[in-house]
């Protein structure tokens, strides 16, 4: 596949795609998720570009919405469903369901919605969803503590591009590493030719170590899940609540597997949860303060020793002391040794229970407080930066080990949960759409793809469209406050009815369930029957009468309109504001009568319906959303069209009304010119 071939895409996006391990598939499958995991491309982006993807595939020319009301409509549909999402990814998802005039999209995605109808909204899975996220890539990973040696510069250059974790370090023989290993916790040498050599430190001779990098290491498939840490996790709660078992299934994820690793994993990458590298990592923090204390307890003990001693020294003895020009350390070793030995057996027993070393370690810290009598006492600093090295080169050999055995573990877990945590993010798109179905009482549309389609066709009365019981999503009152609408258009129609009638708000009904069943999506309605339709025209009512500059470019674009419409549903709201009535009525019939010839479908809202009619030489069909009267003031109506009626007018029920409470025949007589009209 030319990856620049698909619409958005150029030269370097297209690179950017390449570094997925299948693009190809990915943008055949339209995953958002995956495309998002290419360098630099946003769940946005990933969107769009899967959007021209899927246009692509199914040779989709992409002009399904003609106008701008239509487009309108189509945004307002589609933030209804992103409101029933939870997480940014399901709103981004929802970007690539569109209107398409190809079958072969339409059946893909009505697909993928009878799949989706099928979940089951709980706030249980919904809670849970609010932590999901597409999964993210860690940044560079450093690591300080080790170092890979080799004695040649091809190998050198192989080890920097495999391995850029670890520094690379060249070395002429043996004495090079145990150079090395003085600045290392661990050194690996990756020359064969290091075989069997024995060097002071932690030196492992590892040839295959660029093939195994994450053995080597772990804290590159550990930042992975470490990065990801929360967001895994809230997307294990999320299966557990789904309760679907096919999605792990699908997934290839071991939900405790996944959960108990990492559970062992801290969000910075280091273990968690093991004690004996807790009690290393809490030593060396602690060191310092510890021997400092310990010092403390040792020079407390002392100066209440010497405190409640009597020391008597005879002149001959003191004079001996002068000239050897012996201080108060001479006397301490000659009358308190005792007690300085057990100050200083008291400061290495609490440095060592403080810290929790063990038997190695201890006999270091005693090394940190000498034997040799000394007031006041003080650490041996080369002791206790020993003790240091030894601790932090203990914690990093034990970290190293367990962070090995706890990648190990997550590695083989890492594809399963990418897939687990698309797929609970795919449920998300899934329930939204459920969602939005509940929420608006929907149902799936039949279409009559072709004349052959013949059950379809006939159900929706000839090719056009057939809704029964539809209700708009447009609307503002709540669902069940909005009377249901039965509507069937085959060809050209003009939709008459009183003002405040509902004319409006069926042609808005007329084009939801249009792009909704041209998304492949659910309709608000109890049942449509429809023809495929190539696009749909809506021209929402013009505010006020058009300057002639204004009035022959509307003109023109119907006349477009009227010689390329095969295949067209047209929707037109009051198109009789752009001029004077009688000039409108002529005009419309003329686009009415074109619109007929070349096999459209196409609703004409028009107060001006009977002139239209009289002055058109082609039948147009008439249908009338009827009022039933006026009650207390308010208009009564009927909102399902009445097909091949003419509707009453509003001021004709007005005079109706008023020659009804009237004994005169002044309303009478007004009355009788709405009848002689009609």
């Amino acid at each position: 596949m030319d990856l620049e071939s698909i619409p958005g895409v150029g030269e370097k996006t297209a690179r950017a795609l390449s570094d997925l391990e299948d693009p190809e598939g990915v943008l055949e499958r339209g995953d958002v998720a995956a495309l998002a995991d290419a360098p630099g491309i946003s769940v946005g982006r990933a969107a769009r570009i899967a959007r021209g993807a899927i246009r692509a595939r199914h040779d989709d020319p992409g002009r399904f919405l003609a106008t701008s009301r239509a487009r309108e409509i189509y945004r307002t549909l589609l933030g209804l469903l992103q409101e029933r999402t939870v997480t940014n990814y399901a709103a981004y998802r929802l970007e690539t369901l569109y209107p398409s005039p190809r079958r072969s999209r339409i059946e893909e995605s009505q697909a993928f919605v009878r799949t989706a109808l099928e979940r089951e909204p709980n706030e249980a899975v919904l809670d849970a969803l609010e932590g999901v996220e597409p999964l993210e890539q860690p940044g560079d990973v450093a690591v300080r503590d080790r170092c890979l040696a080799t004695t040649d510069a091809e190998r050198y250059a192989e080890a920097r591009e495999a391995i850029p974790e670890l520094s690379v370090e060249v070395v002429e023989d043996a004495q090079g590493l145990a150079e090395l290993a003085r600045g290392y916790a661990t050194v690996i040498a990756i020359d064969e030719s290091f075989a069997g050599v024995e060097v002071a430190g932690d030196v492992r001779v590892r040839p295959d170590a660029l093939e195994e990098p994450a053995d080597i290491v772990p804290e590159r498939p550990l930042a992975f899940f470490a990065r990801n840490r929360k967001r895994l996790r809230a997307a294990i709660r999320a299966a557990r609540a789904l309760e679907d078992e096919s999605l792990c299934a699908e997934a290839d994820v071991d939900l405790s597997a996944l959960e108990n690793g990492l559970e062992r994993l801290d969000d910075d990458g280091s273990v968690a949860g093991d004690d004996e590298l807790d009690r290393l990592s809490v030593a060396v923090d602690d060191l310092d303060a510890v021997v400092g204390m310990s010092e403390s307890v040792a020079n407390d003990r002392l100066r209440d020793a010497i405190e409640r001693q009597d020391v008597t020294i005879e002149g001959a003895d003191l004079l001996s002391l002068v000239e050897r020009g012996a201080g108060v350390d001479s006397l301490l070793s000659r009358e308190l040794a005792d007690e300085y030995a057990d100050a200083v057996a008291a400061a290495r027993e609490h440095l060592i229970d403080a810290l929790d070393l063990d038997t190695g370690e201890a006999e270091l810290a005693r090394r940190v407080f000498g034997d040799e009598p000394t007031y006041p006492v003080e650490r041996d600093e080369n002791a206790s930066s020993r003790l240091r090295e030894e601790l932090i080169a203990a914690r990093d050999r034990r970290a190293t080990r367990l962070k090995r055995e706890l990648a190990a573990d997550l590695a083989a877990q890492r594809e399963g949960a990418t897939a687990l945590v698309r797929a609970v993010l795919e449920v998300d798109v899934e329930l939204a759409i459920a969602r939005f179905a509940r929420d608006f009482d929907c149902t799936l549309p039949t279409f009559a793809w072709d004349e052959a389609d013949t059950a379809a066709g006939d159900a929706a009365g000839g090719f056009g469209f057939a809704i029964e019981g539809g209700r708009s999503p447009l609307l503002e009152e709540p669902l069940d406050e909005i009377d249901p609408v039965d509507y069937r258009v085959s060809g050209t129609t003009l939709l008459s009815g009183v003002n405040s009638g509902g004319k409006t708000s069926t042609l808005d009904l007329v084009a939801s369930v249009v792009i909704l069943a041209h998304m492949g999506l659910p309709v608000p309605a109890d049942e449509v029957h429809l023809q495929r339709f190539d696009d749909i025209h809506y021209h929402a009512k013009t505010q006020g009468t058009l300057d002639a500059g204004a009035f022959e470019s509307t003109v023109r674009e119907f006349a477009d309109l009227a010689t390329g419409s095969d295949g067209s549903l047209v929707l037109v709201d009051e198109l009789e504001s752009i001029t004077e009535p009688g000039a409108s009525a002529k005009i419309i019939a003329g686009i009415l009568e074109a619109l007929t010839e070349n096999g459209a479908t196409a609703v004409f809202v028009s107060h001006l319906a009977g002139e239209i009619r009289d002055v058109s030489t082609t039948e147009i069909a008439v249908d009338g959303i009827e009022a039933v009267g006026l009650v207390d003031g308010e208009l009564k109506v009927n909102r399902s069209p009445v097909p091949d009626h003419l509707a009453r007018s509003t001021p004709e029920l007005i005079v109706e009304k008023l020659a009804g409470e009237s004994d005169g025949d002044f309303y009478d007589r007004l009355l009788e010119k709405f009848e002689d009209e009609g």
